[in-house]
């Protein structure tokens, strides 16, 4: 798949952390990924009941759910790791299969995992081409135009708290090494990026550059799904929040239609008789 740095994307007008505009997101209303009944099931374990889920363009989708939830499932189910037993995916409006992550990923779907994937032993630079490096005529890794790609997406995301793009993994904070992870995730012409547990274990400072990182994707466009169990986190930066309880989803909405009560009712019970304010976060119980 062709990598595009961010001054390329604004150049080809193609989508990507710097290649769209929330204007030119929320021209459709059509979800860039729905889920329509999807069901999973591992021998005798059912984790996923007729899911339906729907991520916008340039909003944050929170997914919260309790643990064994069915959040995980998900989430590799998207990303091409896991196959559904039944159901059906829609990506653009599409029909499609994603039997594969070589499939997720040729789609425009990136994945950060909470254990962010990353190689301590090398630099910044040689992290996010990891797997995808530059070569000049085929044989020589090329330094220069990869160092170039790094700089641009970092500063596209406004993360310059990095002392040098050339120094270890292993140096960096938490919140840096997330960033990283993020910004790796976007290089690669990406549409939808899914963070599992952002901030988890991270301090005061770290968390806020990360929730800042996530508001800056969507605000270039991406549709941002956000697995998290800190609901002040949620509250900051969600658009909409989709709740999960014992492989079911028990509610989807507005953000502004749910507070954190609630959410712990629908983690909890599945169920909550709260009237929040907002319009049907009951409506796609199943």
């Amino acid at each position: 798949m062709e990598m595009l740095t961010p001054a390329d994307r604004s150049a080809r007008g193609a989508p990507g952390a710097a290649g769209r505009s929330p204007t030119d997101a929320s021209t459709t209303d059509e979800p860039l990924l729905r889920l329509r009944g999807i069901s999973k099931h591992f021998g005798a374990v059912q984790a996923l009941y007729n899911v339906d889920l729907d991520l916008p363009r340039g909003q944050v989708t929170a997914l919260c759910g309790d643990n064994g939830a069915g959040k995980s499932v998900l989430t590799r189910t998207i990303a091409g790791i896991h196959q559904p037993d039944s159901g059906e995916i829609y990506w653009e409006g599409r029909p499609i299969h994603i039997r594969s992550p070589r499939d997720s990923a040729s789609l425009g779907i990136e994945t950060v995992y909470q254990d962010l994937a990353l190689a301590d032993n090398l630099d910044i630079v040689q992290n996010m081409f990891l797997g995808r490096e530059r070569l000049t005529r085929g044989l020589f890794l090329n330094e220069d135009s990869m160092e170039r790609a790094a700089s641009e997406t970092l500063a596209s995301l406004h993360v310059t708290t990095v002392r040098s793009i050339r120094q270890p993994v292993s140096t960096l904070s938490g919140g840096q090494r997330q960033a990283v992870a993020v910004a790796k995730a976007v290089m690669w012409n990406s549409k939808l990026v899914m963070l599992d547990e952002p901030t988890a274990a991270l301090g005061v400072a770290q968390t806020r550059m990360v929730l800042d990182l996530v508001k800056r994707l969507k605000e270039h466009g991406l549709a941002v799904m956000i697995i998290s169990h800190n609901l002040n986190d949620v509250f900051e930066v969600a658009d909409r929040i989709a709740v999960l309880h014992l492989g079911r989803m028990v509610a989807q909405d507005v953000a502004s239609a749910f507070d954190r009560q609630s959410v712990v009712d629908y983690m909890t019970t599945g169920q909550s008789t709260r009237a929040v304010g907002a319009s049907d976060a009951n409506s796609r119980r199943d």
